[in-house]
């Protein structure tokens, strides 16, 4: 519904009794709304269906096309259906109020027109709307996020199974072949190496599972200037055995670009693109980040690879929950871009990718500048 920015919503009169309106008019435009008249049926339609204002206040007994058959119009028409009716009327008998019920109106109010009464009625029934729409986005919310965490649910159990199956069968492998008296050997370490792997892997599930939790309890969010500089000497801090692994070579920038936003999330979302960056990079992968100015009053930070790149099927599923797009020996984008794409919208950003197959991609994310935060 649309209401007027310095105006408590916008109303509609359908009556073709100009006294009637005029004085009406005047009193709810001295209340704050801003009011728009129509005096028969097929204009009221009109109206509502280019205006949307978010009540109407129906006159019953009208020339023509009456308020019953307004109404009816009104709410077969997916364009205004779900503006609230209050029909005002003369008629005392309670059939034609049930049938303003059964039509779908809101409310009704008896002439002689009562001024606070009016007043009263429309405020509650513009609560009542505003409450309705509020319960609706958020049950709509909350559809998504059970899809997600059911989704998330079956990711998670068959993520964290191979893993485990993996840290059971080389320990038993190892209790087998450990001696006091023989030093590991090279197979040796090379089995506690895939059991440590296959431990960080589970670490990173857990992870992923708590930050998607985060971000669909925490209401609250303090959002304030980043240090990024810090914030990605954590980042390597954390992936540090990763880089020596693939012998990654990642190029910063001697600067970095203020933006506000909540730090741990930040830095969820640099381990994110950078590991991937790694994992998906070239042999040995060269990994680049930066930041540059996207609106004026938009930073965007990117993570830009040597890998293959994505086909623009593949790019079209990338953010899709939990879809795996690579298939070989290093396991696809999986537990994290969907998580990251909610984590950086609560941050009031976008994420995104640029990608040319056999070129690499460029990840990004967008956060608000300090200035327009504050602003």
């Amino acid at each position: 519904m649309s209401a007027e920015k310095n105006t408590k919503g916008t109303l509609l009169i359908v009556d073709d009794t100009p006294a009637n309106v005029s004085v009406l008019f005047d009193f709810l435009n001295e209340n704050g709304f801003k009011v728009l008249v129509a005096q028969d049926g097929k204009r009221a339609i009109q109206k509502a269906q280019y205006a949307k204002p978010d009540l109407i206040l129906l006159d019953i007994m009208m020339p023509g096309m009456d308020g019953f058959e307004t109404c009816q119009l009104l709410k077969s028409d997916e364009k205004t259906l779900d503006i609230p009716i209050i029909f005002m009327t003369a008629l005392a008998d309670t059939i034609d109020k049930v049938k303003g019920f059964q039509l779908g109106a809101a409310d009704y109010i008896t002439k002689p027109i009562q001024h606070e009464e009016v007043l009263a009625r429309v405020k509650s029934q513009l609560h009542f709307t505003h409450l309705k729409n509020q319960l609706e986005a958020r049950s709509v919310e909350l559809e998504k996020r059970n899809m997600e965490l059911d989704a998330f649910a079956h990711t998670v159990a068959h993520d964290l199974k191979n893993p485990l199956n993996a840290i059971i069968g080389y320990t038993e492998m190892l209790i087998g072949e450990c001696s006091p008296d023989i030093p590991p050997d090279e197979e040796m370490r090379d089995t506690l190496h895939k059991v440590e792997q296959a431990g960080r892997k589970m670490v990173s599930i857990i992870d992923a599972l708590l930050l998607l939790a985060g971000v669909s309890k925490q209401t609250n969010l303090v959002s304030e200037p980043l240090d990024m500089a810090d914030i990605i000497e954590q980042v390597k801090q954390r992936l540090s055995y990763m880089i020596n692994e693939y012998q990654a070579n990642i190029k910063l920038p001697e600067t970095w670009i203020t933006a506000q936003g909540y730090a741990p999330w930040v830095e969820e979302v640099w381990t994110n693109y950078i590991s991937n960056a790694i994992k998906y990079g070239g042999k040995p992968p060269y990994v680049e980040l930066g930041a540059n100015t996207e609106e004026k009053d938009k930073v965007r930070f990117w993570v830009r690879d040597n890998g293959s790149g994505l086909t623009e099927a593949a790019k079209e599923q990338l953010f899709t929950p939990f879809t795996r797009l690579h298939t070989g020996s290093v396991e696809g984008h999986g537990l994290g871009l969907s998580i990251i794409q909610q984590v950086v919208e609560r941050l009031d950003g976008q994420v995104g990718v640029e990608t040319t197959e056999g070129q690499g991609c460029l990840f990004y994310f967008t956060l608000p500048t300090q200035n327009d935060s504050q602003s």
